[in-house]
């Protein structure tokens, strides 16, 4: 069984990927840059844990807020549910299949067949849009092909497995509204609340502050590392190609704040434009930097990088000062 007329979200993150198909289903079409700005995306975090084999730097928002800002902005009703069945996880969204209704799935991509290189992340997502006695249909991420299949086992795995970011076997829909949404305000409202919460984190390893703090734990990182080659690169790794549209996120900003501005013609979101074309450009470098780490173990490269994110902190903060004012 599968949905027809599905129109798949070609994707480079996989939440936005995810609801994206979702919200294609309902006749919503928006670029990825869009969704992303629209669900207040953009944020930063560093978090090291003795349990960890390394830092976690991340460059979004914490997993499942921005289906849940999008679903706001968008004026749509979202539906999200957990269970601790596995059996209860799968009849719920086969349920909803047989009824064509397209779902959003987290899970750890970790149990999914069709990943070459298989990593623990629980914070993973997927759109899922039919079955068969043995696989489901997925929609993925462009880098990990797209419409793609994956046995109902391991799927269940995928939705039970338990650690950081997991979810008990969570699924959610997207339900339009009576009430239809107006995409400049939709913009200007998501702008100044993702502003406000990047200006204003809880803690001293988020947002700006997190950026800054990151450029001394660098070098905590760097001396107690025990394997200097793979975790740089996997972070690096992280920052370019998992998911992020590359830049840790920036670029998707970045071409958000361009499709905002070439919409409302608000000089600041052209300047903030600028900002972000040059902070993308700076993310980058801090991944080639973390490759030549890797490569070569020198300390030079961590040091040109802790400079850097200096530069990064400041320039994010203007750049969102700018932002909360639109």
């Amino acid at each position: 069984m599968k949905i027809e007329n599905l129109k798949p979200f070609d994707g480079q993150h996989c939440e936005t990927t995810a609801t994206g198909t979702l919200l294609r289903q309902l006749g919503i079409e928006l670029s990825e840059p869009m969704l992303f700005g629209l669900g207040e995306g953009l944020g930063f975090i560093f978090w090291s844990m003795k349990t960890m084999d390394f830092p976690f730097i991340g460059g979004r928002v914490k997993a499942d807020l921005l289906t849940q800002n999008l679903a706001k902005n968008l004026n749509l009703e979202l539906t999200v549910k957990e269970t601790s069945s596995t059996q209860k996880a799968w009849d719920n969204v086969k349920q909803l299949l047989d009824n064509g209704k397209v779902v959003g799935l987290k899970l750890d991509c970790y149990h999914l067949e069709y990943f070459s290189k298989p990593f623990h992340f629980a914070g993973h997502y997927v759109a899922v849009y039919g079955y068969d006695h043995e696989n489901a249909f997925l929609v993925d991420t462009k880098q990990q092909g797209g419409q793609v299949k994956t046995s109902l086992i391991s799927l269940a795995k995928a939705r039970a497995e338990k650690g950081p970011m997991s979810s008990k076997n969570l699924y959610f829909v997207l339900s339009k509204t009576n009430k239809n949404f107006e995409l400049t305000t939709a913009i200007k409202t998501a702008i100044r609340n993702n502003a406000n919460d990047y200006l204003n984190p809880p803690i001293n390893n988020i947002g700006y502050k997190g950026i800054l703090k990151t450029s001394n734990e660098l070098f905590k990182w760097f001396d107690r590392s025990k394997n200097i080659e793979t975790e740089f690169e996997t972070c690096a790794m992280i920052m370019e190609r998992a998911g992020t549209g590359g830049a840790l996120f920036r670029n998707l900003y970045r071409d958000f704040l361009k499709e905002s501005y070439e919409l409302l013609q608000i000089d600041i979101l052209k300047q903030a434009h600028k900002d972000f074309v040059d902070i993308a450009n700076l993310w980058t470098q801090i991944a080639d930097l973390f490759i030549k780490v890797s490569k070569t173990k020198d300390k030079k490269f961590i040091e040109q990088a802790s400079e850097i994110l200096k530069q990064l902190s400041i320039k994010e903060k203007k750049a969102m000062d700018k932002l909360v004012k639109i």
